[in-house]
């Protein structure tokens, strides 16, 4: 181990790359003082699937791209995008060793920007879970209280951003992946517009454009900073989202204006949400009021009972596919030995999904898409909780349970105000305003137009500015 930066977790990632700019602290400095935070706390945390020691002095040694992130650490979620030889493993057994020869567009991005990539984070079983608890790589643990979970399925990023370890890293979304974490760690997360990053060059589209990729960070303009280094769409992208007026990064601090402002507590479903919950949109409400924004009840009204079934189906189809491929790949024969329950169901009945069914599905998803959007002509800005509840205990959203109903019973009853922006591809942030008397964060979800993501990062400047949540640090940190 090198010479370390005694003062690394006082700055955001911005802050850090000032630091490398001005010649005050090397990115080996700062690469080994986040690998020996990750030596010190991740046993712990459990936030780690494999070092990439190697990889960041390589690319430190090569010499590092100037950008807006040169020499900060990062971490990349072990899913979705791909490192050329390093593996992929998905938080799977099925997938364990999964190696590709190329760099995933997301990952050359990263690259450009000067980041230096330290690890990868857990996450759960092929990303299905409000949870991070793969039985690949076991549970990872919450900061905040060690028993709890750090949300899924982008948990061990969270976890390794709330602690400190570094200041931004890699997530995906597909149901709320980056919200979920950034709620229960006490973190930032903004889920992009879809079709704002690339998925190639290996992906067309992932659950019919549902899943995007982004960043979790603990301060607005680091989030900024970084969808601004990997915004635009790459070759064959089938999605567009308009370009932003100026970068994001510009957005932070500039006034919102008088935004006309929704929120609801009550989940879409009718399941019920704890008070904590509650209590922390009724705050962001009262506090947007304060701020001089017009707000008032309301929430959009679609058809959920439709979208339920037909979102299984398109989960269902195609997790089915991707195990199938897995299985093929790898001539591994898919069960309980390297699949935990919940993928073996999806498994099984998406077998049985025919091809007219799933179309229907998609018939569906847009018109329930349009449904929501409408609500959108009205309102600038609509606030809900995240979670129905605060970071549940490590177990109860367990995907290897025996019980098929219980377990997915659980999960959706946990998450049933994220998916909708993943329906209708707006972006959506969760922004860390609320803890509860026992110290766990918990996350409201702001929401905005389609490809309004600038709006959002006004508004996000503008809480910071008026609630700060950077000075709050969790009893495992740096």
């Amino acid at each position: 181990m090198g010479t370390l930066f005694s003062e690394y977790s006082n700055y955001d990632g911005l802050g850090l790359a000032e630091l490398v700019k001005k010649g005050e602290v090397s990115p080996r400095e700062l690469a080994d003082t986040a690998l020996d935070a990750l030596e010190r706390l991740d046993p712990k945390l459990k936030a780690i699937t494999y070092l990439m020691a190697d990889y960041a002095a390589k690319i430190i040694n090569e010499g590092l791209p100037q950008g807006p992130f040169t020499g900060v650490p990062f971490l990349v979620k072990d899913l979705i995008s791909s490192i050329a030889g390093y593996p992929t493993n998905c938080g799977s057994r099925l997938y364990q060793g999964w190696t590709r020869d190329f760099n995933s567009e997301m990952i050359n991005r990263f690259n450009r920007a000067g980041l230096v990539t330290i690890g990868r984070t857990n996450t759960p079983e092929n990303g299905i879970s409000a949870s991070c608890e793969p039985v690949a790589n076991g549970p990872s643990h919450n900061p905040w209280n060690l028993d709890h979970i750090t949300g899924g399925s982008s948990g061990g990023s969270a976890a390794a951003v709330a602690a400190g370890i570094v200041p931004v890293a890699h997530g995906g979304d597909g149901g709320g992946s980056i919200r979920m974490p950034a709620a229960c760690c006490g973190t930032f997360g903004m889920k992009p517009t879809r079709g704002r990053n690339p998925l190639g060059p290996d992906n067309f589209e992932l659950w019919h454009g549902m899943i995007v990729e982004g960043a979790i960070t603990r301060t607005v303009r680091d989030s900024a900073a970084m969808l601004d280094c990997t915004a635009g769409p790459d070759v064959g992208a089938p999605y567009w989202a308009e370009p932003p007026e100026r970068p994001f990064l510009e957005e932070v601090g500039r006034d919102p204006g008088k935004l006309r402002v929704a929120f609801s507590a009550e989940a879409p479903t009718g399941v019920p949400v704890h008070e904590e919950n509650k209590l922390a949109v009724t705050e962001a409400a009262k506090l947007m009021e304060n701020l001089g924004h017009q707000v008032e009840e309301a929430a959009p009204v679609w058809d959920v009972a439709a979208w339920d079934e037909a979102f299984m189906a398109i989960l269902m189809s195609n997790e089915c596919m991707f195990l199938q491929d897995g299985a093929e790949m790898f001539k591994r024969t898919p069960g309980r030995e390297n699949l935990e329950s919940v993928n073996l169901f999806l498994l099984e009945q998406g077998k049985d999904i025919k091809a007219v069914d799933l179309l229907r599905s998609l018939v569906v998803k847009n018109r329930v898409t349009r449904q929501i959007a409408q609500f959108f002509e009205t309102y600038d800005i609509f606030i809900s909780p995240v979670l129905a509840a605060p970071p549940l205990k490590i177990g109860i959203l367990s995907t290897d349970m025996d019980d098929i109903e219980e377990m997915m019973g659980n999960l959706l009853s946990y998450m049933p105000f994220t998916g909708m922006f993943n329906l209708t591809g707006q972006p959506a942030m969760s922004v860390p305003l609320h803890w509860t008397p026992d110290g766990l964060p918990v996350g409201v979800q702001f929401a905005a137009k389609y490809a309004n993501e600038s709006l959002l990062y006004r508004l996000a400047g503008q809480l910071e500015k008026a609630k700060p949540w950077i000075d709050k640090r969790p009893p495992l940190y740096v």
